[in-house]
């Protein structure tokens, strides 16, 4: 059946007999117009939203991967908060996602509609970039946010819900049967989630190296939905939240260059060095390594050349004639002995 058609139709009983029919041949059609209210903004008539509602029970025929499928369709479209919201409307959420129906009027913050962790939800979904492992692991990201709220003198809390929400996850994956490495992106995503909240000044090039590393191939998409998460209604909040991702985001790539570059000298040169030149450790040995890095900068030497090139010119350059020897001060010890 053609959607567009179907949702064009009059609203009337002939509407709703025609999309029961529809639905009775394809379950899938609830997902098609759910695609269709995303992308053009325009929610189907009531005759449709209320045959859809009765004929929903035909999505349980469907396999794990249609299942998924289907409702990955409307999640990569514009205004995928509409969709979701009609989804929700006749009970496809409920039915096929009771974890994510679960966070409907969950609030967050006492008297702050906007912080309903279903309404956060379908605004973070809709910031993200339209790729499917993102706006899955945003769509499902505070799910564990139900099981772990608690109330204090302080206020509404949610200790450990981005774990929890790893775990909830597990169960989901089973139902809808992503492919494995997408269903580990999404779980690593949901779990980790806050991960780049923690940044600030304070981090040490060691601290962001090794974050870095943890979030590895995951590091642009979790920053994406770190971005996308952030639905704060105060311009300087939102400002400073994104400025300190960016700031991440720019300090990891200012590392990954610096760690990147070539170094100039191959690991052992100190210790032949020392071997070579009968020198005992030192900072002499430092300056040396320091006058064939800079020579390697200037040009002068070619880079990760074997050690008896650079013995060469140290050689030839003078810098250790007068350099006190090991085995002087053997030689001189012994002397005094004598």
């Amino acid at each position: 059946m053609d959607v567009r058609d179907l949702l064009s139709a009059a609203d009337d009983a002939a509407l709703a007999a025609r999309t029961r029919q529809a639905m009775a041949d394809d379950p899938r059609l609830v997902f098609a117009i759910a695609r269709e209210v995303g992308r053009t903004e325009c929610p189907p008539a009531l005759a449709i939203t209320k045959a859809c509602t009765e004929e929903l029970g035909g999505l349980e025929e469907l396999s794990p991967d249609e299942l998924r499928r289907g409702l990955e369709e409307p999640l990569l479209e514009r205004s995928v908060d509409l969709a979701l919201q009609w989804l929700q409307e006749i009970g496809a959420i409920q039915l096929l996602l009771p974890e994510l129906e679960a966070c409907r009027d969950l609030q967050q913050e006492a008297g702050r509609a906007h912080k309903d962790v279903w309404e956060h939800t379908k605004l973070v979904v809709k910031q993200s970039v339209k790729r499917p492992v993102v706006r899955w692991a945003a769509l499902l990201h505070d799910i564990g946010k139900v099981p772990t709220r608690t109330f204090t003198d302080r206020g509404v809390h949610f200790h450990g819900h981005a774990e929890v929400g790893a775990r909830m996850f597990d169960k989901i994956a089973r139902r809808l049967r992503w492919a494995r490495e997408d269903r580990r992106a999404i779980r690593f995503l949901i779990k980790h989630h806050l991960r780049s909240n923690s940044y600030g000044p304070d981090w040490t090039d060691s601290a962001v190296r090794r974050f870095a590393r943890e979030m590895d191939a995951h590091l642009t998409d979790l920053l994406d939905l770190s971005r996308a998460d952030i639905t704060s209604k105060r311009p300087g909040r939102r400002k400073a939240l994104l400025r300190s991702i960016h700031d991440l985001q720019e300090h990891v790539a200012r590392l990954r260059a610096e760690d990147a570059k070539v170094a100039p000298l191959r690991k052992g040169i100190g210790a032949t060095i020392i071997e070579h030149f009968d020198l005992r450790p030192s900072k002499f040995v430092g300056d040396l390594k320091k006058a064939l890095e800079d020579a390697v900068e200037r040009g002068e030497l070619e880079a990760q050349r074997e050690d008896d090139y650079y013995i060469a010119w140290l050689e030839q350059s003078g810098l250790v004639d007068d350099a006190p020897r090991r085995s002087d001060t053997t030689t001189g010890d012994s002397a005094s002995a004598t």
